[in-house]
């Protein structure tokens, strides 16, 4: 059964870092591009970044994590990756990651339950 399994998220002070994991089961993380979402409570979900499956390069769906979230992959572990640096309050969401055969946002498919990352002091 193909599945995605989203982890690492937590309680950290502004400021503070997390790294977080997405596993796939079922199916190889290789042919697929990856990305990142998240949700804020009373907000709909928003795209934040994506790695191709061609090149591994990746695209970032919104500015404000530019130069603090970083996207990547290891595909032997077939796991991908979220770092997240000098985090907001504003960066508080559940997260999840999405596979797709592109990086288009409305093109990908869920199949975790998402990881709760909560930016408080």
């Amino acid at each position: 059964q193909a599945q995605l399994m989203e982890s690492g998220g937590g309680l950290v002070q502004p400021g503070g870092s997390l790294t977080l994991s997405c596993v796939a089961s079922g199916y190889r993380l290789n042919t697929y591009a990856i990305g990142w979402f998240r949700q804020a409570p009373g907000k709909e979900r928003e795209g934040i970044t994506c790695i191709s499956s061609s090149d591994g390069r990746s695209t970032y769906y919104i500015e404000s994590v530019k130069g603090r979230f970083t996207i990547s992959r290891d595909l032997s572990k077939n796991t991908a990756y979220l770092q997240m640096n000098s985090l907001k309050p504003e960066d508080t969401a559940t997260y999840y990651c999405a596979t797709a055969f592109t990086c288009d946002p409305n093109g990908m498919y869920f199949q975790g339950k998402g990881t709760l990352v909560t930016v408080s002091s």
